[in-house]
């Protein structure tokens, strides 16, 4: 059986059983594993019960349950994620996610990057993992613009630690675009714009600038925003839009 790519002579597209299963649209790895482990997966006739058997899709035949795997046309949504709902595909304490706002696609997709369970707005989910690496590596710097409702009145001060960067427990964070939109007698809404992805990084950079979040929604992903997207819906990704983050030009 074939644990590893071969090595030497012309490269080969080789990648393991579970991402194949994945990548043809048919459910998640931690699924593939399962029908996997389960021995209803087949290569070349042969039945085979490790997820890290290597094969090249393009010359190996492979059957879930006798039926032949077929790649799936690529699938780019953007959805309006409301808050309350995870956007992993299961949660053991049986909280909603966002699969469930989804649950007619006939193909499987994942999110591109997260939104915790209480912030709400745009998500991309898409079976095309190319295009995720595109707009999740920090390097390509895509921006996320979002609007906060912060705790307290946010000074000028604050605002320009924002903007200028400040520092968490995983390093300094890069210059923000940040505008305040209004103020109340308790509390600022600002927007502010990010090119980075780490984990609750809005919420920590307003702890940073002794305040915190009261709400958070995602308004825009690079130059493609809401508009009049109803929360908890979703629509595909147009092919301007999808030109707009591989080539970078205008929306």
């Amino acid at each position: 059986m074939r644990s590893q790519p071969a090595q030497g002579g012309a490269k080969r597209p080789l990648k393991t059983l579970d991402r194949v299963i994945s990548k043809a649209g048919l459910g998640s790895r931690t699924e593939a594993r399962r029908w996997i482990a389960a021995g209803r997966v087949c290569v070349n006739g042969k039945r085979i019960q490790s997820p890290d058997y290597w094969l090249d899709f393009a010359r190996d035949n492979v059957t879930i349950d006798g039926t032949p795997i077929r790649s799936r046309g690529k699938v780019y949504l953007l959805l309006y994620k409301p808050k309350g709902y995870l956007t992993t595909y299961k949660d053991p304490e049986g909280r909603p996610t966002v699969y469930d706002l989804i649950s007619g696609l006939n193909t499987w997709v994942s999110p591109v990057g997260r939104l915790d369970l209480d912030s709400s707005g745009l998500l991309i989910l898409t079976n095309d993992t190319q295009f995720a690496e595109l707009l999740t590596n920090p390097q390509h710097k895509v921006a996320k613009t979002y609007q906060v409702k912060a705790s307290t009145l946010l000074t000028d001060a604050q605002l320009e630690k924002l903007r200028t960067g400040v520092t968490l427990h995983d390093g300094p964070t890069r210059p923000a675009l940040v505008k305040r939109l209004r103020d109340s007698a308790k509390y600022s809404v600002i927007e502010i714009t990010i090119t980075e992805g780490r984990n609750r990084q809005v919420r920590r950079m307003l702890e940073a600038v002794d305040s915190k979040v009261l709400k958070l929604v995602r308004t825009a992903i690079g130059g493609v925003r809401i508009g009049d997207l109803a929360i908890g819906s979703h629509r595909p990704l147009s092919k301007q839009e999808i030109k707009h983050f591989v080539s970078g030009g205008p929306v």
